[in-house]
């Protein structure tokens, strides 16, 4: 096959907010990318993959429609788009935080408003227009929904009686002075595709071999790999305190009274674990970062 029949993945990744945190995890996957700020067409270091630089509220949109094989988008904005995807898989990481978008419905903190019931004949102000509708309809509830273009958090009370809007930590929420009243859902960021994508063999593969490359990158974020030396005298003593994924790997040294041991630990473990594991007798302990962890 020549360059001009060379097959390709059609990506669309969110230009935005979680544009940086989506290059990093691509980055930690092995995947490249580069991009000028005013382009939406970044350059990836596989020339079987084109990626597109889209509004991650659009990507639902247009996987679905088949302009894009495959693409990033946050679970509350594929639910909105009301599209048939494939989740291909999902990628639990956001712009701050590995926490879950929350989508909720805020209001003043001195607001009647308790949950959904109690918003007959309110007006509600949101970017999720679509979700905010099937989710009043639902619950039997008549409110009017209003399009927001975003700062929805300044217009309750005087534009609006409630918000609807997507949270990490309720920091902003909590700084204008509402409260949030109920959860409409919970959003994790998923790779999607088109059925189409989905049934081509050669797509099929290139979103897997992919999807393995980015879930292991995630796995591998909140891990390090230690190694250390042991007397054999003082092994059983190292290995019960090891926790590990599966088990140590345990090699033998020139001096044969003395053995290296290597394991992966969570991180926020680490400062505690290695003071018990002098303790215990290892010796010349090493601790290094982890790009991806393939269970």
């Amino acid at each position: 096959m020549n360059d001009t029949e060379r097959r390709q993945l059609k990506i669309g990744l969110p230009k935005g907010s979680l544009q940086e945190a989506t290059f990093r995890l691509f980055g930690r996957a092995g995947y490249h990318l580069r991009v000028d700020e005013r382009s939406y067409h970044p350059i990836i270091d596989d020339d079987e993959i084109e990626v597109l630089l889209i509004r991650p509220q659009e990507i639902p949109r247009y996987v679905g429609d088949g302009i894009l094989d495959v693409g990033m988008a946050g679970f509350d904005w594929i639910v909105s788009s009301g599209k048939d995807l494939i989740e291909v898989a999902d990628l639990p990481y956001s712009k701050r935080t590995r926490n879950p978008v929350r989508i909720v419905l805020a209001v003043q903190k001195d607001s009647p408003v308790q949950g959904v019931k109690d918003l007959e004949g309110l007006s509600i102000s949101t970017e999720y227009v679509d979700l905010t509708r099937r989710w009043l309809k639902e619950n039997g509830v008549d409110a009017r929904v209003e399009f927001s273009w975003g700062a929805c958090e300044m217009k309750v009370p005087d534009l609006a009686d409630a918000i609807v809007v997507n949270t990490e930590t309720g920091s902003s929420i909590r700084a204008h002075g509402l409260r949030i009243a109920e959860e409409l859902l919970i959003s994790t960021t998923r790779l999607v595709a088109n059925r189409a994508a989905w049934d081509d063999a050669w797509k099929h593969q290139k979103m897997k071999a992919l999807t393995t490359l980015l879930q292991g990158a995630l796995a591998a974020e909140c891990l390090v790999g230690i190694k250390m030396n042991v007397n054999r005298a003082n092994l059983p003593r190292v290995i019960e305190l090891l926790p590990a994924l599966q088990r140590p790997t345990i090699s033998p040294l020139t001096d044969e009274d003395w053995t290296a041991v290597e394991t992966v630990i969570d991180e926020h473990i680490v400062r505690d674990m290695i003071p018990k594991l002098l303790a215990a007798g290892a010796q010349g302990i090493i601790e290094f970062p982890l790009n991806k962890v393939i269970l």
